[in-house]
């Protein structure tokens, strides 16, 4: 989430949101799907059947050297392997977000994938022929 003045954020906040300090990241493991593919970004949008620290479900990761864009294809069940960085905010910028904003957040998410691997997820028989 990038902030600008135009916001209406005051620059007290926007500098501390853009200057955030990230703790040592956790390597964290979860099941789930890519929904769109940013390939000049190198990122992808994933919704991932397990929750991760903030509650939320769809995450974009942003991809290491060795995963190309074009290898990720969309709506296939991986297990992907990736660090959760955060970055708590002060309880004044917490404070702003949640009195001024009406945003719900106390720490910025960053996450960056370390390997995925295809699950092969049995279709419950649809691929066999019918009698």
């Amino acid at each position: 989430m990038l902030m600008t003045k135009k916001d209406g954020m005051p620059e007290w906040a926007i500098e501390e949101i853009k200057n955030a300090k990230f703790e040592k990241p956790e390597s964290l493991t979860r099941t789930g799907y890519i929904l769109e593919i940013y390939e000049e970004d190198k990122r992808i949008d994933t919704q991932l059947y397990e929750e991760v620290e903030d509650g939320r479900h769809i995450v974009t990761m942003h991809l290491p050297k060795n995963i190309k864009p074009s290898q990720c294809e969309k709506g296939v069940v991986y297990e992907f392997t990736f660090s959760l960085f955060k970055a708590p905010l002060s309880k004044k910028v917490v404070d702003f977000l949640k009195k001024e904003k009406e945003i719900e957040m106390d720490a910025i998410y960053q996450f960056e994938m370390q390997k995925m691997e295809l699950l092969d997820v049995a279709s419950d028989g649809a691929d066999e022929p019918e009698e």
